[in-house]
């Protein structure tokens, strides 16, 4: 059977190469955002893991599914952003701390007009967070909280009082994913990633605001009921991707699709 896409090994740079892992600088090449992104618009790319049964978690968790390679293109993904993206409830779940700033990443970002880190949005309409936690308390850049005109503003000013950085995206309680994505490109954060969970990129695949979708498809078997990497309703039609990349290691597969008029 002939591949219409050859598959890069992680380890190798050719035939006669001896195994070695990509440097940070190779991956940060291999998924660069686009260079020629029209003025005042983003780029929203996702970041997520599935098994073979499509499970994007196991016991609540995505780690558990994970591998080294994911964890070192995880870090690329966020070493290249402006702005990380992730719902209230993966926030919890998986216990996310600020991003750091990393010196592989320094010259770059710098040259980019970059921070030394990107900012971390947790979208949520009920702002059920601890504020005590160190992605609210030891930031290097201030997070943001994304939530709706009509969230409690008794949390909105907690938040607030916590140095949080509060935006309204959404009108009463519920957060509009495509208005997400308007008022971080307004606030200079174009270079946009989610990491989910997957009722939160169930949303924006629905509101058609996804770029690209950065998979990591996991040789495991879970069986069980846990969630697919997207949820929520479906849409009417699907949406065609193409497939831009495809890198291995170890039985994993870290693919990248783009959408056909992206």
């Amino acid at each position: 059977m002939r591949s219409l896409f050859p598959v890069t090994d992680l380890t190798t740079t050719g035939a006669a190469a001896p195994d070695r892992e990509w440097s940070l600088d190779e991956l940060a090449e291999a998924y660069a955002y686009p260079a020629d992104l029209p003025a005042g618009t983003s780029w929203l790319r996702a970041n997520m893991v599935s098994t073979l049964d499509g499970a994007a978690q196991h016991d609540g968790r995505s780690q558990p599914i994970s591998c080294a390679a994911d964890m070192r293109i995880f870090g690329t993904l966020r070493g290249l952003a402006d702005v990380v993206i992730a719902g209230a409830e993966t926030v919890r779940q998986e216990g996310y701390r600020p991003a750091r700033a990393r010196e592989a990443f320094a010259a770059r970002r710098a040259a980019a007009g970059q921070g030394p880190a990107p900012a971390v949005a947790v979208v949520t309409g009920s702002l059920d967070l601890d504020f005590s936690l160190p992605l609210f308390t030891e930031p290097l850049v201030p997070t943001l909280v994304v939530t709706g005109a009509g969230a409690p503003a008794e949390r909105i000013e907690a938040a607030r009082r916590a140095g949080a950085d509060v935006v309204i995206a959404g009108d009463g309680t519920r957060v509009d994913p495509a208005r997400v994505v308007r008022e971080l490109t307004a606030r200079g954060l174009r270079r946009q990633l989610t990491e989910g969970g997957p009722r939160l990129l169930g949303q924006f695949v629905a509101a058609g605001a996804l770029d690209e979708l950065c998979l990591t498809l996991s040789p495991m078997l879970t069986a069980g009921d846990a969630q697919r990497i997207a949820g929520g309703p479906g849409v009417a039609v699907p949406e065609r991707f193409f497939l831009a990349s495809l890198l291995e290691e170890a039985g994993f597969l870290f693919s990248r699709y783009r959408r056909t008029d992206s």
